[in-house]
């Protein structure tokens, strides 16, 4: 059984400590927020089904994974620049994006996206979780809401302007350049990322044993849920349920809304009951969340179903990170989480291409049913996690 965490720190004290990571978060949240809202914009530009549409997009978690397992390697080269130059290059991808006007240029678009999204991530959250080390506090949830308040507002922006008829090139160009500017937010003077490599004088054991395997394919079905839910959700109201763009771009947005009042929430949670039921409980809400928006008839309801969905799958990712990296060893760390990580993003990029495919050759009802049933092996293998603790 776990124990609940305890909080030393008012909320605001929180939001100034993590005031680097969160800003990260927040530009991460634009883009992946923006990029749900436009997919309809895109998918018509590029005039291709959901199944190739989802093909093109195969590169991305490649490209994402092996910028992930390069991250230790960069990170020390850039010192207390590389979060903030991370943004920068996420930005310059989202650009590229908006220029892709033709589908091998948007595939190639799509891998940079990628690896921007994975390099800048596994730093975001190996900093997290070195300011969790330091000040024993969580501070996951809180990261993840401003991502998901980043992604609600990406989404809205993006709503109003495709409202305006904007070209695809002029939407991203705006994404990036806010994007650049909270990157430069994200700079701080010590701002280091350690122990991402094995360093033996450090007392780092290169067997970081189930632990980070277990957590990370939890984030992995949580990342899944939560990427594909709002990549399609547009696009599933536009298409499935004949909503405008207009109602199409709140699909996201409604979701991501959702998710930054329930990670606060879920911040708050965890100085009053165990992660392992906070984690249970999310997976099951979500479940059922993705059933409803499998079986919704309205637009109305498909919003119910997005809302029921980001209660549960919020509080699921940066739960299990937080469990795995307070359960791993101090040592290991950063290292365990950044693995957790890296193979939660399997289930970030392959999730939307995934979905397309599913979506293409049943539809995005049943796209919805799968992830459904995805969600709730979360119930079977959150207890996993608290008998492989501290053997790392």
């Amino acid at each position: 059984m776990t124990a609940s965490i305890p909080q030393k720190y008012t909320f605001f004290t929180l939001v100034v400590l993590a005031r680097p990571a969160l800003t990260a978060f927040f530009a991460m949240g634009l883009v992946w927020g923006g990029f749900a809202a436009c997919l309809p914009q895109i998918k018509a530009a590029l005039n291709v089904h959901e199944g190739t549409l989802g093909l093109l997009m195969m590169g991305t978690p490649l490209a994402g994974v092996l910028a992930i397992a390069m991250a230790p390697v960069i990170a020390p080269l850039l010192g207390r620049f590389s979060l903030p130059l991370s943004v920068f290059f996420l930005a310059i991808a989202a650009s590229l994006v908006g220029l892709s006007h033709n589908l091998a240029v948007f595939a190639g678009a799509m891998m940079l996206l990628g690896a921007a999204t994975g390099n800048a991530d596994v730093l975001m959250n190996a900093r997290v979780s070195m300011m969790e080390n330091q000040t024993g506090t969580s501070l996951m949830n809180l990261s993840y809401a401003t991502y998901s308040l980043g992604m609600a507002v990406g989404a809205v922006l993006v709503g109003m302007v495709r409202m305006l008829e904007f070209s695809l090139s002029d939407i991203f160009a705006m994404i990036a350049i806010l994007t650049a500017l909270w990157g430069v937010l994200s700079y701080e003077a010590h701002g280091q990322i350690t122990g991402l490599s094995v360093s033996k004088t450090e007392g780092q054991s290169p067997n970081l044993g189930l632990l980070p395997y277990v957590g990370g394919f939890v984030v992995m079905i949580a990342f899944l849920s939560e990427n594909a839910t709002e990549s399609w959700s547009a696009l599933h109201i536009e298409q499935t349920l004949g909503g405008s763009a207009q109602e199409g771009s709140f699909g996201p947005a409604t979701l991501a809304l959702t998710m930054v009042v329930a990670r606060l929430a879920g911040q708050g949670l965890l100085t009053k009951i165990s992660e392992l039921k906070l984690l249970m409980a999310g997976a099951l809400i979500a479940a059922f969340g993705a059933l409803i928006v499998a079986t919704a008839q309205t637009a109305f309801a498909a919003y119910g179903g997005f809302v029921t969905v980001g209660v549960g799958a919020s509080v699921i990712s940066p739960t299990a990170l937080t469990m795995v990296g307070r359960l791993a060893t101090p040592h290991n760390r950063a290292r365990a989480v950044a693995r957790a990580t890296m193979l939660g993003y399997f289930g970030f990029f392959f999730g939307p291409p995934a979905v397309g495919l599913i979506a293409h050759l049943f539809g995005l009802r049943a796209a919805y049913l799968a992830t459904a049933f995805a969600l709730s092996m979360v119930i079977i293998l959150a207890p996993l996690l608290i008998k492989l603790g501290r053997k790392i």
